[in-house]
């Protein structure tokens, strides 16, 4: 748990302190954080392994087109909020729950989208590119198993670090 607690404290910080290098907007678009829809597409991990045509390519670089004018956009400063709220001198409970509700909420709100644009985009292969895609899939599933039971197994030390003060 301990790890766990210390990624997300690590995740939160890194994401506070980036809101110092926005200049004056406090809504970043999510074409902004999708960069390309090109590079978006490549980075899809879902399609890896399926060979697909140009016209599938091409609807789905069209879908991702779509998603960044679409997605929700991240809200910096509930993000600068999230890190006055952390790094108070007093800790808050019911603000921080307050405020990490509506960031999930946000969240929530841009993975539903996404999934909308990914079964558009799944809906675009043959079955046949459908299997090599549900096989890749089970791959990544017995993978993923295979790491979450070596992370589990794995004795946590107690070294004195941040947490365990």
């Amino acid at each position: 748990m301990s790890k766990v607690a210390a990624i997300v404290m690590a995740s939160m910080l890194t994401l506070g302190s980036g809101v110092a290098f926005a200049e004056t907007a406090n809504v970043m678009p999510a074409d902004t954080l999708a960069h390309d829809a090109d590079t978006l597409y490549k980075r899809n991990t879902m399609f890896d392994g399926v060979n697909l045509t140009e016209q599938q390519r091409q609807r789905m670089r069209d879908l991702m087109h779509q998603a960044r004018r679409e997605l929700p956009g991240v809200n910096l400063a509930q993000i600068e909020t999230m890190h006055k709220l952390v790094t108070a001198s007093n800790f808050d409970s019911a603000e921080v729950r307050a405020e990490a509700e509506k960031m999930a909420q946000e969240q929530v709100n841009r993975q539903v989208e996404m999934a909308r644009i990914r079964n558009m985009m799944y809906n675009t292969l043959t079955p046949e590119q459908k299997e090599v895609l549900q096989q890749r899939h089970e791959q990544r599933m017995q993978a993923l198993k295979q790491q979450l039971m070596s992370y589990q197994a794995a004795p946590v030390p107690s070294t004195g670090g941040f947490l365990n003060q």
